[in-house]
């Protein structure tokens, strides 16, 4: 397959529209779309991502008012979050219309709907003729692609085209919300925080871990995600380790030794964010064997990176 690549939305929805499958940019990161209509490029998304079948997909809509396309009912909670956060990175989970495929939603009765806030999606998903969904653009359990350069490396022949736009602002998934049942329960963290949601909706909490045999609820909730090809080391502030692998890199908060071949000191969670799958990437593409990862603190956005550093060391 040759998989185009191109700066036209118009161009990238046709291939949605006829049965392709297209990856396009969002705030959080890059996604991997196909029209929640047709079956066929529903599964080709799982067969070139080499993702597992009872993982969900996320549908993305280009307007709040799309969302009862997708949605059998929208509780009051999820309405009051759409209202405060739609555009933006954040999914909500309700019942899922009885008319939406169950490849996309692995069989379970919910479906998670996001409204990007990245304005080339808008425009790409307003010229597609349904809802699309999405999982990140990125082979499986490999970190997510905040770059479309990225996606060609992981994805070229394996999808129809490729929407190429900015870079991903934000760099860590959306947060995901279940509003499907009584209480809104937090399922992955993300930008919008949890202090963000009890803002809007106090009941929020966070989401029991679910059993390892459990389907999930959600996608980044099951399987090892994120992981480059160096082993992963996690420290907590002023714990790095004495004894530093050779060919090793550390992204960090704070001061760190010299001694690393390549560091990244980021100067904030928004910078630790919008820089931690590239700097994966960065060491994949270097050689590098063994990165050292900084655990910020578990509040706020700190919160969504220490998930993602996690499960990429394989500790979830």
């Amino acid at each position: 397959m040759h998989t185009v690549v191109t700066g036209s939305p118009r161009k990238a929805a046709s291939f949605i529209n006829r049965g392709g499958i297209v990856a396009f940019p969002t705030e959080t990161v890059y996604g991997l779309g196909a029209d929640i209509t047709c079956d066929t490029a529903i599964q080709n998304i799982f067969r070139a991502k080499g993702r597992p079948s009872d993982n969900p997909l996320i549908v993305h809509i280009h307007s709040p008012g799309q969302a009862g396309e997708v949605a059998a009912e929208i509780t009051p909670a999820a309405r009051a979050f759409m209202d405060s956060f739609f555009p933006g990175p954040l999914t909500v989970i309700v019942k899922k219309h009885p008319n939406i495929s169950r490849l996309v939603s692995a069989g379970l009765d919910t479906i998670g709907i996001r409204c990007p806030a990245h304005p080339l999606a808008h425009e790409f998903l307003s010229m597609c003729n349904h809802p699309v969904a999405a999982p990140s653009a990125n082979i499986s359990g490999r970190p997510s692609s905040t770059d479309w350069h990225t996606v060609y490396h992981d994805l070229r022949g394996k999808i129809d085209c490729i929407l190429k736009g900015s870079e991903s602002r934000i760099g860590v998934e959306s947060t995901i919300v279940d509003c499907s049942g009584t209480i809104p329960l937090l399922l992955r963290a993300g930008a919008i925080t949890l202090e963000n949601l009890q803002r809007t909706e106090p009941s929020t909490t966070i989401a029991p871990q679910p059993d390892e045999h459990q389907q999930p609820r959600s996608p980044g909730l099951k399987y090892q995600h994120y992981a480059p090809s160096a082993d992963i080391i996690l420290f907590e502030r002023d714990s790095l380790p004495d004894s530093i692998s050779d060919s090793a890199a550390c992204i960090c908060l704070h001061d760190t030794p010299e001694r690393f071949t390549k560091i990244c000191r980021c100067r904030d969670l928004d910078d630790y964010a919008f820089n931690l799958f590239r700097f994966f990437r960065q060491c994949d593409n270097e050689g590098i064997e063994t990165i050292y990862c900084e655990l910020p603190p578990d509040t706020g956005l700190g919160r969504a990176l220490r998930d993602r550093l996690t499960r990429a060391a394989g500790h979830h």
